[in-house]
């Protein structure tokens, strides 16, 4: 049942307010006119709102649980938004009215669960809502209880990993070939006309359908027991279809459910990336989809249905041969479709009608080209008829929110920040430069260069080899302070996508997998010996981090290649990775040892895999950072690695954040973390 919760609207006493803060992920009400987004203005992300067109903005909840998520409801009266409480990485479901009363715990309530946001009804009678419970120690049946017995060891395991299957595999070598209608009125949502039943069955993750207002009971969607991702994507008008996200990275899937009797009657394979994958046409006969199909490239899929949501067949409408559908989103009458390309890191936009000409499911009319002030898009999303919202970001500019009317030019809104404020006064923001090299086994790599303000041309610099998290993340050109702080003590950055990386085709993506992450460890030297050899980087004076997987690139170059980095700084990221699948979250491992292994049936590679079991090796000094909530990579990862330096007389230093996850969103936190980091690296690099 809905948490009620004391109104928390308007500023707080003590408030630290940002001269230069970033806004993202807006959400509109149904004419448009106001906007609900995420804004660190007072030092946190949380969750603001106002009007497009002016800049009186209110404070919607003033905790310091930081916002992820947001959606205003299609009615109006509601705005649901994810918080995370403490930083950590469990999260929660609320809701709250757009004047800032009535705010309440729709899920996550409970210690150790977690809660993400899925669609809202087309009526915006009730939202979905993924609940992920905590760990209850029974089996699925619940009729008795399971005990985690630890691996010859001594690791323990959760209860259910016996029951998981597939081995690592190298998938390197594998390339992927392969009339108008009036939108009718969304019909009235009635929950209890749904036969699914009222409890889950137990484990995993499961969707449902939950009235902010509470006088209907929570109706079950879908459950996975041993699911790595579950969210519902979208509704039909009519409610009596379900598009959900399931599985694994590497395998996700959009599937189509019935709402009545919780039927699955079509599955497709479907890119990583934006969860938001596609939308069912106004009639309900046509999924649009963001897909990769039996393909390279993620396209835009048109997937008919007959009434009872059987597939009656599929066709690609639009498609790039060399770049990803990375963002799909529909206009609010559904017969627009915009459509977000990454072309080689930065994005192109587009807007196609949906059935150009009567009867024609399978077609797109020709598309419309929009300008973007900035690199790229990060969310796009209907703002009333006619109207897009678009969050950007830039590698010059703050992530702002702008809008456009009918495809003309955009326009920022006027409580996004100011281009100049985007860094100290004296320091100009540096534009990156494309660098593209070849890996020792042939492979195409690609990264970007920044280099410091004021070296001569042909000087070799300082250079520090950035590595992003992921592993499918993809490096791109958009604003980074660590980068700015960094330029701004005279080291370069080189930031490449060593394989595993999205954004350059699925054969690449699954580079990495099983033992092909070995080579993934020779991109680093391979990236790091190209700046040099392209004379931009000092060979005496290379350092190498990164995030999450970019931490444990970290560890890894630091003890795989001794001898080619004078220092590095790992930040979140994993030394042992038997250890990291018995620590983080089940439902992260299941995602995870698709990736990287099995940890019973890969046992060896991933010992052979893990920096920990290589420290001998270790050479130059170190900082591991980390925040004490993350338990995606748990703080024991960089505890043990470096523990295990100091017992062999290296020197390594651990900076632990207090009150973060795995993800450092407190303004405080990032300008620690960002001064600690070029301290230490100008420390090291400089001499």
């Amino acid at each position: 049942m809905p948490v009620p919760l004391p109104e928390a609207g308007g500023p707080r006493d003590a408030v630290t307010r940002l001269h230069a803060h970033g806004c993202w992920y807006p959400s509109a009400d149904a004419d448009g006119t106001q906007v609900a987004f995420i804004c660190d203005r007072g030092g946190v992300p949380q969750l603001w709102a106002g009007p497009v067109d002016g800049d009186e903005v209110r404070l919607l909840d003033s905790s310091p649980d930081p916002v992820k998520e947001v959606s205003w409801s299609p009615d109006g009266r509601w705005i649901a938004y994810t918080t995370a409480p403490g930083g950590a990485e469990h999260s929660r479901v609320l809701c709250v009215r757009p004047d800032g009363t009535d705010r309440r715990i729709l899920a996550g309530a409970d210690p150790g669960s977690s809660a993400y946001l899925g669609c809202w009804t087309h009526d915006g009678s009730a939202v979905a809502v993924t609940l992920a419970a905590p760990a209850t120690g029974t089996h699925v049946d619940g009729q008795g209880p399971t005990s985690v017995e630890p691996d010859p060891t001594g690791t323990p395991l959760p209860p259910d990993w016996t029951d998981r299957d597939g081995h690592a595999t190298l998938l390197g070598g594998a390339r992927y070939d392969a009339a108008p209608r009036t939108a009718p009125a969304p019909t009235p949502f009635d929950l209890t006309t749904l036969a699914a039943p009222a409890v889950r069955s137990g484990g995993g993750l499961s969707a449902y359908l939950i009235d902010p207002d509470g006088p209907a009971s929570p109706v079950l969607l879908a459950t996975e027991t041993h699911a790595a991702t579950l969210r519902v994507c979208d509704l039909s008008r009519d409610g009596t279809l379900a598009l959900l996200r399931r599985g694994p990275r590497g395998r996700r899937e959009a599937v189509v459910r019935r709402t009545a009797d919780a039927a699955t009657t079509s599955t497709l394979p479907v890119a990583d990336g934006d969860p938001w994958i596609g939308r069912f046409s106004p009639d309900g006969r046509t999924l649009w989809l963001r897909s990769n199909a039996d393909r390279e490239y993620a396209a835009l899929f048109a997937v008919a249905l007959g009434a009872d949501g059987e597939p009656r067949g599929r066709a690609v409408v639009a498609e790039r041969a060399d770049s990803d559908l990375e963002l799909l989103s529909m206009a609010q009458d559904g017969r627009t479709a915009v459509l977000a390309w990454n072309v080689q890191g930065a994005s192109e936009l587009e807007l196609v009608e949906t059935f150009p000409a009567p009867r024609a499911p399978d077609r797109t009319g020709p598309a419309r080209h929009l300008s973007l002030p900035h690199e790229v898009v990060t969310r796009v999303t209907a703002a009333g008829p006619g109207r897009l919202l678009l969050a950007l970001s830039g590698s010059q500019r703050r992530p702002g929110v702008w809008w456009a009317h009918e495809g003309v030019a955009l326009l920022r809104t006027p409580w996004s920040s100011r281009d100049e404020d985007a860094v100290p006064p004296g320091r100009p923001p540096v534009r990156p430069v494309p660098l593209r090299l070849g890996a020792r086994d042939g492979l195409p790599l690609s990264g970007w260069y920044y280099r410091a303000p004021g070296r001569a041309a042909g000087e070799p610099a300082p250079c520090v080899v950035h590595l992003h998290g992921g592993p499918e993340e993809q490096e791109r050109p958009v604003f980074n302070p660590l980068y700015h702080e960094l330029l701004g003590r005279g080291l370069d950055v080189f930031a490449p996508d060593v394989r595993g990386s999205s954004g350059h085709g699925r054969s690449f993506v699954d580079a990495d997998l099983g033992a092909g992450r070995f080579a993934a460890l020779d991109d680093v030297s391979d990236c790091a010996a190209h700046a040099v050899t392209a004379g931009l980087a000092d060979p005496t004076r290379l350092a190498v981090m990164g995030r999450s997987y970019g931490g444990y690139l970290t560890f890894a170059s630091l003890v795989w290649h001794p001898d080619l980095f004078r220092t590095g700084i790992a930040v979140c990221g994993m030394s042992d990775l038997l250890t990291f699948f018995a620590g983080t979250e089940p439902w992260l491992a299941e995602s995870a040892a698709h990736k990287y292994g099995h940890p019973e049936r890969d046992r060896e590679l991933l010992h052979a895999l893990s920096p920990a079991h290589r420290v001998d090796a270790l050479r130059v000094p170190f900082l591991a950072v980390h925040g004490e909530h993350d338990t995606n990579v748990p703080p024991g990862e960089s505890e043990q690695f470096v523990r295990a330096a100091r017992e062999r007389g290296v020197p390594a230093e651990l900076l632990t954040l207090r009150e973060e996850g795995h993800d450092f969103l407190r303004a405080d936190s990032r300008r620690l973390f960002r001064r600690a980091a070029a301290d230490w690296m100008e420390r090291h690099l400089r001499v």
